[in-house]
């Protein structure tokens, strides 16, 4: 599995999406519970397929009416790789937020 140069706010929400699913999810669907456009969704897909983290089917239910469905899941590495990132993501967030001021004593006037 590699690991991933870049991760976006689209990525981290598709990755919870991923994390939060005990079965596989298609590409509309992450589109839909992202509220990510599919020019974003799909090409992130992709490269997390490429990189290791996701791993994809085409759904093969005759039964479902319409076209067919390519499936989406994360792979046992890259849900400890997903968990991660999320984890990081939300460390530097509360960074962000807290800043200088999040300090105790810090902006006070002496």
């Amino acid at each position: 599995m590699e690991p991933l140069a870049r991760l976006g706010r689209a990525t981290l929400d598709a990755l919870t999406v991923l994390l939060d699913s005990d079965e596989p999810r298609w590409g509309l669907e992450l589109i839909k519970l992202t509220g990510r456009p599919s020019g974003s969704v799909y090409p992130l897909l992709d490269r997390l397929e490429r990189a290791g983290w996701v791993t994809s089917h085409w759904d093969d239910d005759v039964l479902r009416p319409g076209p067919r469905r390519r499936m989406y899941q994360l792979t046992p590495d890259g849900a400890v790789a997903a968990r991660d990132a999320l984890r990081q993501a939300a460390r530097e967030t509360g960074r962000a937020r807290g800043g200088w001021a999040a300090q105790p004593g810090a902006g006070t006037v002496g």
